[in-house]
């Protein structure tokens, strides 16, 4: 995601934008579930939602080749839009960059308020804040901080999930640790219940109640800056690489993608294995999902680049429609949350709680075939989206 800008001297990598279209398309496969489902339902199959064989084969296809890989993705090409942007601004790089990353987090706050508590802006917008630090490094000196901020994620992750994991192996069914996992990523009764009270709630209701939320939520989101400047910086790296200009030779590209597949995928289907044979114990679904997967989600978020750069050719129709829809990423990420509430709100259709996790990834189909069919016809009537548009206008005004 990047605020649209043209530069005689700078062409636009086509495979880059259509790899961002990818990125904003594929999070739709696991932002439907945060719109359809009870907020443990989207980690845990067991929580809620899944009646049938169905619904475990989709979870394992999005365990595997979705949850996380896409936003990760989406946060690379965040960081390499970030560098672009400010290597073109030149004197007044770090005013510039800093004036679209408090826009940024004001349109993310009311996105999150208004639709999307699990909104991506707000966090891409402080992770942003340090970008101007690292963008003298080179391509490996980048490399080396992500690698470096991924084991910060994964040693402040481990300590703060630690205690329900401990607990769960030592059999203290009581602890304090272990109820505050099963209401987080499992199936207690009580706590599936509220959520679907609250997720039921009018738009008014919700306002106040996520407005009153505000301060809360921002402790949330530092939490999650190690993982996101990480995911970011290495963007940064694979475009100062070279990687994210299509300067690679294909044989490359396929080499890279080929290999962290061969780790990953088999790391992440002993990881659904291992989810399985214990039964989906909250206590191991928190920390699986949001620990200790993060470096194969980022490796194989790694390999769908590669294997994009490597395929994309910019006489493809499809390449071209996946590249407008990129252009158009922060306004399709909008839409996204405007059409899913206004499938399961109770102001819209009101479907939250009454589907299946296969039946919400089917629906979540629809903003997918509305970005695609869109973003051609708008980018040639307007050459920049609506949110994008506001965006710059905004970063110009503070700048």
């Amino acid at each position: 995601m990047t605020a649209p800008s043209s530069s005689p001297a700078t062409e636009r990598v086509l495979a880059l934008d259509a790899l961002r279209g990818v990125a904003v398309l594929g999070i739709v496969g696991m932002n439907v579930l945060a719109f359809a489902l009870p907020g443990p339902a989207y980690y845990n199959p067991l929580a809620y939602g899944s009646t049938g064989p169905a619904d475990h084969w989709v979870w394992l296809a999005s365990f595997v080749f979705i949850e996380d890989k896409f936003r990760t993705l989406f946060a690379m090409l965040f960081g390499a839009g970030c560098l672009i942007l400010i290597e073109r601004s030149a004197d007044a790089a770090w005013r510039a960059h800093y004036a679209r990353m408090i826009v940024l987090f004001a349109i993310g706050l009311v996105h999150a308020v208004l639709l999307a508590s699990n909104d991506v802006l707000r966090p891409y917008a402080m992770a942003g804040l340090f970008v101007p630090f690292l963008a003298g490094l080179s391509a490996q000196g980048l490399f080396s901080i992500a690698l470096g901020l991924l084991c910060m994620h994964l040693a402040l992750g481990l300590t703060a999930l630690g205690p329900p994991l401990v607990a769960f192996h030592v059999k203290h069914w009581g602890s304090d640790a272990l109820l505050w996992a099963e209401r987080q990523f499992g199936h207690d009764p009580a706590a599936i219940a509220a959520l679907l009270e609250q997720g039921r709630e009018g738009l008014g209701e919700r306002v106040a109640r996520r407005t009153a939320g505000i301060p809360g939520q921002l402790g949330t989101l530092v939490t999650a800056l190690p993982l996101n400047l990480a995911a970011i910086t290495l963007g940064m790296s694979l475009w100062r690489g070279g990687m994210l200009r299509g300067e690679w030779r294909t044989f490359r590209l396929q080499r890279i993608a080929g290999l962290a597949a061969l780790v990953v995928l088999p790391g992440l289907l002993l990881l659904a294995a291992w989810l399985v044979s214990a039964g989906f114990p909250a206590a191991l679904v928190g920390p699986v999902a949001l620990v200790i997967s993060a470096p194969f989600d980022m490796a194989l978020a790694v390999s769908y680049a590669a294997l994009a750069m490597a395929f994309f050719r910019p006489g493809n129709s499809l390449v071209r429609r996946l590249a407008a829809t990129g252009r158009l990423s922060l306004s399709n990420y909008l839409m996204t949350s405007v059409v899913l509430s206004g499938v399961f709100a109770s102001w819209g259709l009101g479907l939250f709680g009454q589907v299946t996790r296969w039946q919400a990834l089917a629906l979540g189909l629809v903003p997918v075939a509305g970005m695609l069919l869109w973003s051609p016809a708008w980018l040639a009537r307007f050459g920049q989206g609506p949110a994008e548009r506001l965006w710059r206008a905004g970063a110009r005004a503070l700048a």
